[in-house]
């Protein structure tokens, strides 16, 4: 599929007078990888707040899928339920439970409390946590307790987890930071499999590992697109290089 799937239209908020986003707009297409840089304090976490209903803006749209759904007045629930997941910096998975059990907590079934009381554990939802688990390269640790895994496992665990949801839309923060060059390298890999199968967006620092991913590069300064296109292309911008590259 192509075309936007996400239309950032405007978007402006502060924050005790300090304008955090000013008139943002960009899209993200399906299917899409991009990776969005740019200094401490450019609006980037505050962008990822305003798309999963965190934080309201004080102007602007943001319009989600084929019926231009405007996600500005929905709740984070809401949110989610329609197809968009978000993975904090910091994994955030039950370490006294097995991979497995953390997998099928997260799937997505009817959540209303006999729904859930009553819920029992079939073949569909074994087929599904162990099609996930391979994705993300963790199908030969399932039993293990998910508080014994490296931290590379624990965030392939977090974005497995947010794969059961069925997301269209995957934000994906700093997903390097701590990570061994060899868990550095099976992300790479991970995300640009997701990619192909729903839009991917990635907020990182570290530029090797932002060239490995070769996607389109978004760059925010001070609440708004700084530059855009490939990493080669932003990092030659002499706006860019004075303001965030050269510190």
């Amino acid at each position: 599929m192509s075309g936007a799937l996400l239309e950032v239209n405007g978007i402006s908020v502060s924050f005790d007078g300090f304008k955090a986003i000013n008139s943002l707009s960009f899209n993200i297409d399906n299917g899409e990888l991009r990776a969005i840089i740019g200094p401490n304090g450019a609006g980037k976490t505050t962008f990822m707040d305003i798309i999963t209903g965190k934080t309201r803006p004080d102007s602007g749209d943001v319009i989600w899928g084929e019926k231009n759904i405007s996600l500005i007045r929905k709740s984070e629930s809401e949110i989610a339920n329609l197809g968009v997941g978000r993975k904090f910096q910091k994994p955030t998975i039950f370490e006294d439970q097995s991979v497995m059990e953390n997998l099928i907590m997260a799937l997505k079934n009817n959540r209303s409390p006999l729904s859930v009381l009553f819920y029992k554990y079939n073949k569909i939802d074994h087929n599904k946590v162990v099609n996930i688990a391979s994705d993300i390269g963790l199908i030969s640790v399932l039993d293990k307790l998910s508080g014994e895994l490296s931290h590379g496992q624990k965030q392939w665990l977090e974005i497995g987890m947010l794969l059961a949801q069925e997301p269209q839309l995957l934000l994906i923060d700093e997903p390097a930071a701590g990570m061994t060059l060899e868990e550095r390298k099976h992300t790479v890999l991970l995300l640009k499999r997701l990619s192909k199968t729903r839009a991917v967006v990635v907020v990182e620092h570290d530029m090797e590992f932002i060239r490995n991913l070769s996607c389109k590069v978004t760059v925010l300064h001070e609440g708004a697109v700084l530059a855009e296109g490939t990493l080669d292309h932003v990092v030659k911008n002499k706006t860019v290089i004075d303001v965030y590259l050269g510190r």
